[in-house]
């Protein structure tokens, strides 16, 4: 029997810096992006939880780089869904270089899009709002529409069923 091979990589996390957009020779969009993702560890000496970052290069081509170069910005959370790539090359100076990056086949924007997905949506600035009474919750609007297609029209046949509650 084959040996099979994974390679499936899904982060989640926010953007260290503004997209950088480029492009190949043959006129395919590249984005390059970093994502910070944040862990959390237990120190053997103390005993208490620490959060570790770590970080990830993301690239990601076509439109969606072209989205991801328009619509995000440092400090936006995403989900990126792709591959390890390995990569090796000669610097200048002669030395061998080596670098993992993930290539992304989806990038989910996630957050609001004017702020950055802060909480409070004003891209991380505080700014002080009169204390009210009864303060409903109300999330950010999603970039991805939902699917409704689940929940068309029930038909009940004339009938209203008796349910004992």
């Amino acid at each position: 029997m084959a040996a099979s091979n994974v390679n499936v990589v899904v982060i989640t996390g926010n953007l260290t810096r503004d997209p950088e957009l480029r492009s190949t020779g043959g006129g395919t969009s590249v984005c390059e992006l970093r994502v910070a993702v944040n862990g959390r560890r237990k120190n053997g000496q103390t005993g208490q939880w620490e959060d570790k970052a770590n970080f990830f290069d993301v690239v990601v081509f076509g439109a969606q780089a072209d989205n991801c170069a328009t619509y995000l910005q440092r400090g936006r959370p995403v989900a990126v869904e792709g591959r390890l790539d390995w990569r090796e090359w000669e610097a200048k100076d002669g030395t061998k270089r080596q670098a993992v990056q993930i290539v992304a086949n989806s990038i989910q924007f996630l957050g609001s899009r004017d702020g950055g997905g802060a909480p409070n949506g004003n891209g991380g600035q505080h700014q002080q709002q009169p204390p009210q009474q009864h303060q409903s919750y109300n999330p950010p609007p999603s970039d991805v529409p939902a699917d409704e297609s689940d929940f068309g029209p029930v038909s009940t046949g004339g009938q209203e069923d008796d349910i004992p509650f």
